[in-house]
């Protein structure tokens, strides 16, 4: 038995590999409550195309109907921007709570941002807008915003954030104020974070039944009217294309649709399920770049049996010691 004492189980993978079925179950066996960690699921509205399937949350048993609660689905407007700090902000506060009540968390999901987040504990600060330091932004050329950037940050990895004007002008304000005296006292105002120490769960398809998962669930959703989920978001809801489409994947290509930049449905499931497949990729990449960095993944065998991967999964955390610290 590994000595190492873990308070939480974290259930991750790539797009259409089963995670939601494998968290629930092991919820309802072990005392728990899930919390997602989906990047699209916290938004109200964004139901069929980001997959919440809530009815997985309701599980029959011969006794009837038990419900898995679960956090941090639906609880965000499109009218703001819920990132990564928010995320973490609402994490810790929920993980807090089931900690005082005795319950064990179940953490379910495939942005690996957010996971990673969590796992290696990014240090986020809350940074407002500076009035003064967009003035003077206004005036420069993205090019200018570029080399303040650089000499803010010499080393920037994510060379997006210089191709995108507003983004740079973020970049530059966030940077600008991490480095300030007022971040610093800031800093000591914050409270202490709860205590996570996750048992790591990976599971995830062979390439060929991968794909062919995500071409069944993605005509599936085609049948549930995820197009008119988006229209509806437009048309009665008043989101502009342009904000669907930064949501990426199913928002973002059926906005294009519906603005008559995709010729016809056909052409539009095609595009849609190269699209997710590409996606699919760079979640694995983001958790094996996880595991170089250090992060101890336990992977469940590549079996499309959904029933033999929790076997594995129950296998594995038998083997470990898993408690509830109070925070």
């Amino acid at each position: 038995m590994e000595e190492k004492t873990y308070n939480c189980v974290i259930i991750l993978g790539p797009t259409a590999v089963g995670k939601t079925a494998l968290g629930v179950r092991y919820a309802r066996e072990h005392g728990g409550e899930i919390i997602s960690a989906d990047s699209r699921q916290v938004y109200r509205g964004l139901d069929i195309g980001s997959g919440k399937d809530l009815s997985d949350y309701d599980v029959q048993t011969e006794s009837g109907t038990v419900h898995v609660p679960y956090h941090l689905i639906d609880v965000a407007t499109l009218s703001e921007e819920y990132n990564v700090y928010s995320y973490q902000t609402d994490f810790y506060r929920v993980f807090a709570d089931l900690q005082k009540r005795g319950v064990l968390p179940v953490i379910v999901g495939g942005t690996g941002m957010y996971v990673d987040a969590i796992v290696r504990g990014y240090d986020f600060i809350e940074v407002k807008e500076n009035a003064e330091l967009r003035a003077k932004a206004a005036k420069m050329s993205l090019e200018e915003l570029g080399e303040w950037l650089l000499r803010l940050k010499p080393n920037l990895h994510n060379k997006s954030d210089l191709l995108i004007r507003e983004r740079t002008i973020r970049a530059i304000e966030i940077a600008e104020f991490m480095q300030s005296d007022e971040c610093a006292e800031l800093r000591k105002s914050y409270p202490p974070r709860p205590t996570v120490q996750p048992l790591i769960i990976g599971t995830t398809l062979e390439r060929t039944a991968l794909r062919s998962n995500i071409t069944k669930r993605l005509r599936e959703r085609f049948a549930e009217g995820m197009i008119d989920e988006v229209k509806h978001l437009h048309d009665v809801d008043g989101y502009s294309y342009e904000r669907l489409e930064r949501l990426g994947l199913e928002y973002r290509f059926i906005s294009e649709f519906l603005e008559g930049k995709i010729a016809s449905e056909e052409v539009l499931f095609t595009k849609l399920n190269t699209a997710i497949g590409q996606f699919a990729k760079r979640q694995e990449t983001w958790f094996r770049g996880m595991q170089k960095k250090g992060v101890n993944i336990h992977w469940l065998p590549c079996i499309l049996d959904v029933h033999k991967r929790y076997d594995a999964l129950l296998e594995i955390s038998a083997s470990m010691q898993l408690q509830l610290l109070q925070p």
